[in-house]
């Protein structure tokens, strides 16, 4: 399971939120080519979601979750621990090519928006489309027939094992829409 996933589900600014740390430029450059590393495509984008002259900052949430937001509040990228970092939904939904897609079917869509994680037969049955990723990929989770992302996840497989094993967890739910993250205002 994500482990942010289940800390989100009840993500709640004033009782979430520990502390924000503006950061160094060298921390900034540092975060800037992590994310640029992670998510090549961002590349032509990255100045116009975290330009250099732009100040951005951490939040500190509980249970170890960070939250990169910019000079307006806007919050942007968010991980646990050390873990990898994976864009906010509203960030996903203004430049939704830089994600790899992982269609689930229309049955899927309600499970899936309570924070459910995805089972590999609602990645593998009609209507359902997949994208090559290895395991551990951040992923968009997309719904037939519906135009932006309603997750973010990490896949618990890689494609071709999903498809291969077709039972279990396929891709692990770690933020949704609707959810505490998504409903959280811009901090100023």
């Amino acid at each position: 399971m994500c482990a942010t996933r289940a800390r989100l589900y009840r993500f709640d600014e004033k009782e979430s939120v520990s502390g924000v740390q503006q950061l160094k430029s060298s921390v900034q450059k540092g975060i800037r080519s992590k994310l640029l590393e992670q998510f090549p495509f961002l590349d032509s984008y990255v100045d116009t979601i975290l330009p250099k002259k732009d100040t951005f900052r951490i939040v500190k949430c509980h249970d170890h979750i960070e939250i990169i937001v910019n000079g307006a509040g806007e919050l942007l990228f968010f991980r646990q621990r050390e873990g990898p970092w994976m864009p906010t939904l509203r960030l996903l939904h203004k430049y939704p090519f830089f994600l790899p897609w992982q269609q689930v079917d229309k049955g899927a869509i309600r499970f899936v928006l309570s924070g459910a994680n995805i089972m590999c037969p609602g990645l593998t049955s009609p209507g359902a489309i997949m994208t090559q990723a290895p395991k551990g990929t951040v992923v968009a989770v997309m719904a037939e027939g519906k135009q932006h992302a309603l997750a973010v996840g990490t896949t618990a497989l890689s494609t071709e094992d999903i498809a291969k094993v077709n039972k279990g967890i396929g891709i692990e739910n770690c933020h949704y829409l609707n959810d505490g993250l998504w409903q959280m205002k811009p901090i100023k």
